[in-house]
């Protein structure tokens, strides 16, 4: 499958980040040195993405003046400063600005490095192994063991075969979903106008039995707060350096 268009969810608050936030948007926190969307933007050029839809609510003006250093996307801006849609009305939204059909949705604030050299990246893989006739979702997860900053939640449990649950105590393979995501831009055609979470349609998927992963490889990294933040850095920085 050849897909090219991608939505950034990009608007959260960053509350948990505080007093870092303050001053500027989480995407744009740094972390080894680079913003955290300098990491996703990377990936997503890496898998092909030329077009992207991305919100922005707060410091959207710092957001911006970012996205315009970066001429290697057509790039859509969904403006929140209004009103802040949370994740699911917020991709409902921007969804709306690029053309219907497959569609890669991404985090602004979870990323990973360390993917294997020689081998298909990880958003490749998760496209590739999208399948529209099985799945409304095909989603990029982690295990336990590879989550730097992480507090230990678990999301899902993952079948045999891929199929998605939510995890309950005592589940096989319990995985963290890695803020990657493909799916068919008319899954949502149904949404609200207003404000919801994403859960919804995730839920919406597992009741179908359509909710599908696969696993990540190399190291996955989430700054949600500032333990986190110094967890990140010092993974990054203990990293043998880098050809």
């Amino acid at each position: 499958m050849t897909l090219e268009n991608a939505m950034v969810l990009a608007a959260g608050l960053g509350t948990r980040l505080r007093p870092i936030t303050d001053h500027m948007p989480k995407p744009l926190v740094p972390v080894g040195g680079r913003p955290m969307l300098d990491y996703i933007l990377d990936l997503l050029a890496e898998a092909g993405i030329r077009t992207i839809a991305i919100n922005l609510h707060h410091h959207a003006d710092q957001m911006e003046a970012y996205l315009d250093a970066r001429p290697d996307f057509r790039i859509h801006i969904s403006d929140e400063r209004e009103q802040l849609m949370n994740n699911g009305g917020g991709l409902a939204r921007g969804l709306k600005l690029l053309p219907p059909g497959p569609v890669l949705v991404m985090n602004a604030d979870l990323f990973w490095v360390d993917e294997p050299a020689g081998e298909a990246s990880n958003l490749s893989r998760l496209i590739s192994f999208y399948d529209p006739a099985r799945m409304d979702m095909a989603m990029l997860c982690t295990d336990l063991d590879r989550a730097i900053g992480h507090d230990g939640k678990r999301d899902f449990d993952m079948g045999t075969d891929g199929r998605l649950t939510r995890y309950r105590d005592g589940d096989a393979h319990p995985v963290v979903y890695a803020g990657a995501f493909v799916m068919d831009s008319a899954f949502m055609d149904d949404a609200p106008e207003t404000a919801f979470n994403l859960n919804l349609y995730f839920d919406k998927a597992i009741a179908r039995q359509r909710l599908f992963g696969t696993g990540l490889k190399g190291h996955w990294i989430t700054v949600g707060s500032p333990e986190g933040l110094a967890e990140a850095e010092a993974f990054l920085a203990a990293r043998p350096a880098r050809a």
